[in-house]
C-alpha cells in the first residue's frame, strides 16, 4: 500500500507526505487530512481509546524524494506510522520560484508535517540535508522528537569552494538523458564525481527523473537546489547538535561523505549519541546496503521508540 496525504507548510505550500505498508497494528486510522478516523478498528486500552502507533517522519536529502525510503517504511510499517515527506522542492511536492528555501522553510515543514499528522512522539530518520533538517528540529522542539537517526550527513562548514564545485557539477550533467537507462548509466557509471561504479546511484537518480518532450530530465529545478543549498554550507551545525536531548544514531557509509572522525567527534558532542557504520556503502547507505543500514537502524529504533505511543 501507498498512500498519499497532503500536508501544508509555511507560506501555504502543499507537501506530499506518503505512507509506504499496511498500517501496524494499533492504527487508530488516519483520514486524508491526517485526522483521526475513529470508524477505524484498533487496539483499545483499558479506558477504551485506541492507541496510535508511534510515528516515524522519513527526510530524504538534496534532490531526493519520499520514494527512496519506500524499502525503509515498508520493514518500519510492522511496528510504527512510518511517513515519508517530499520536502518542498522535491518530488510531488510544490515547488514555487518565489518561496523560502532556506533551513527555517525546511525545519518548519517537517514541524507542520508532524503535528499535521499527529506523528508526535516521533522518531526523525534523515539522510544528508534531511538529516540536518531532523536534528535543527530536534533541537527547536524536543518535546516533539523521541528518537533521531542522522545518516552520513557532517555538521562542519563545507565552504564555498564546494558550493562552486556543485555548481559545475550541475552544468555538467547531460540533459536532456534520451532514456531512463542513460540517466542510471551516468550517475551509476559515467559520472565524473564517481570514485568508482555505483548501480544503487543510478537508481537513486532515476527515481528523480521524469519523461518531458524532449526526454527525461530531473523532477527538481538545480537553481532551487543550490538555493537551498547555499543556506547551509557556510555554517557549521555543531550548537545545534549539542541541543539535541533525545538519543541519536549517527550513521556513515564506510565510503561515504562523513568522515569517521568526524561522526564520532558528533557523536560526542550529542548528550545521547551512538555510532554506527555500514560497510560496502557510499553517500546513500540505505541504497548501497539496505541490509546493512537496517541491521543498524532497526535495533536503536526497537530500543528507542516504543511502537505505541
Amino acid at each position: 500500500m501507498v498512500r498519499r496525504i497532503d500536508v501544508t507548510g509555511p507560506e501555504g505550500i502543499r507537501l506530499a507526505a506518503w505512507e509506504f505498508g499496511d498500517p501496524p497494528k494499533g492504527d487508530h486510522g488516519v483520514g486524508h487530512a491526517g485526522h483521526p478516523d475513529h470508524r477505524s478498528g484498533g487496539a483499545a486500552g483499558a479506558t477504551g481509546r485506541q492507541r496510535k502507533p508511534s510515528g516515524v517522519l522519513l527526510l530524504h536529502g538534496l534532490m531526493g524524494r519520499a520514494a527512496h525510503w519506500a524499502d525503509t517504511a515498508r520493514w518500519l510499517s510492522a511496528r510504527y506510522r512510518a511517513i515519508g515527506l517530499d520536502q518542498r522542492g522535491h518530488g510531488r511536492s510544490d515547488k514555487p520560484d518565489d518561496a523560502s528555501y532556506d533551513r527555517d522553510a525546511y525545519v518548519d515543514d517537517a514541524e507542520a508535517a508532524i503535528e499535521q499528522l499527529d506523528l508526535a512522539p516521533v522518531a526523525l530518520i534523515g539522510h544528508s540535508m534531511g538529516a540536518l533538517t531532523a536534528w535543527q528540529l530536534a533541537a527547536k522542539r524536543p518535546d516533539l522528537v523521541q528518537a533521531l537517526v542522522i545518516c552520513d550527513m557532517r555538521a562542519s562548514a563545507l565552504g564555498e569552494q564546494s558550493q562552486r564545485e556543485w555548481e559545475g557539477w550541475y552544468e555538467s550533467w547531460p540533459v536532456p538523458f534520451a532514456t531512463l537507462a542513460d540517466v542510471r548509466k551516468w550517475f551509476g557509471e559515467d559520472d565524473p564525481k564517481l570514485e568508482r561504479p555505483r548501480v544503487s546511484r543510478g537508481e537513486f537518480f532515476a527515481e528523480v527523473m521524469s519523461e518531458q518532450e524532449d526526454g527525461w530530465r530531473p523532477v527538481f529545478s538545480t537553481d532551487q537546489m543550490l538555493r537551498a543549498r547555499e543556506t547551509w554550507v557556510h555554517d557549521a551545525h555543531w550548537d545545534e547538535l549539542a541541543q539535541v536531548q533525545c538519543p541519536t544514531l549517527v550513521v556513515r557509509g564506510i565510503d561515504g561523505e562523513l568522515g569517521r572522525a568526524e561522526a564520532q567527534e558528533m557523536v560526542r558532542v550529542l548528550p545521547r549519541g551512538i555510532y554506527a557504520e555500514v560497510p560496502d556503502a557510499g553517500h546513500l547507505v540505505h541504497y548501497d546496503h539496505p541490509d546493512g543500514w537496517r541491521r543498524v537502524v532497526e535495533p536503536f529504533l526497537q530500543a528507542t521508540l516504543p511502537p505505541n505511543a
